[in-house]
């Protein structure tokens, strides 16, 4: 081998073997989560507690239906892709009162932390119930839904805060 060549090759072979990560989608989530979970919480805080029955439109769900549905998909996809039994909590309501929603996604954010904690990617092939209707799914599409949930929530989150002139988390400086 050239000398020229050597040293980039060596350089690529050192920079792969430290970019190799154990468990690298259960660690991708536990990397993603602390800004998921700061800017989303954030987010429901910023609406005032009196929109927390606004709907874009008739069809739409309100502000308050979002943050409950939030609280419902963390137990659930965090629970089932991490293989940790969700905790027996109270459900929550589109109606129920602000500081009780933001209470509940507050605590569910916590149980996601501690089950990702817990996850390592040799059980991402099992196969669980809890899927979409019911089916049985690999805790990696569980996995998977996790992560395009809390973005697909902090959108919708961020697009109700626009639509009543709040400037969401992520757009301010």
């Amino acid at each position: 081998m050239k000398k020229a060549f050597v040293i980039p090759f060596l350089l690529l072979i050192a920079a792969t073997a430290i970019a190799q990560v154990k468990d690298p989608v259960s660690s991708a989530l536990r990397e993603i989560m602390p800004g998921r979970l700061k800017n989303t919480i954030a987010a429901v805080e910023s609406m005032p507690a009196d929109k927390f029955s606004y709907a874009p439109s008739p069809d739409q769900l309100t502000f308050g239906h979002l943050v409950a549905h939030m609280v419902e998909a963390n137990y659930l996809l965090c629970g089932k892709a991490a293989d940790v039994p969700a905790p027996k909590v109270d459900a929550v309501k589109e109606t129920d009162p602000k500081d009780k929603l933001v209470a509940a996604l507050k605590a569910s954010f916590d149980f996601c932390s501690d089950a990702i904690t817990k996850m390592d990617d040799s059980k991402l092939g099992e196969v669980t119930e809890g899927g979409p209707g019911g089916q049985k799914v690999s805790r990696a599409r569980f996995a998977l839904g996790i992560a395009s949930n809390w973005a697909d929530h902090y959108a919708e989150a961020a697009m109700y805060l626009r639509q009543n002139g709040i400037l969401p988390p992520t757009a301010k400086k």
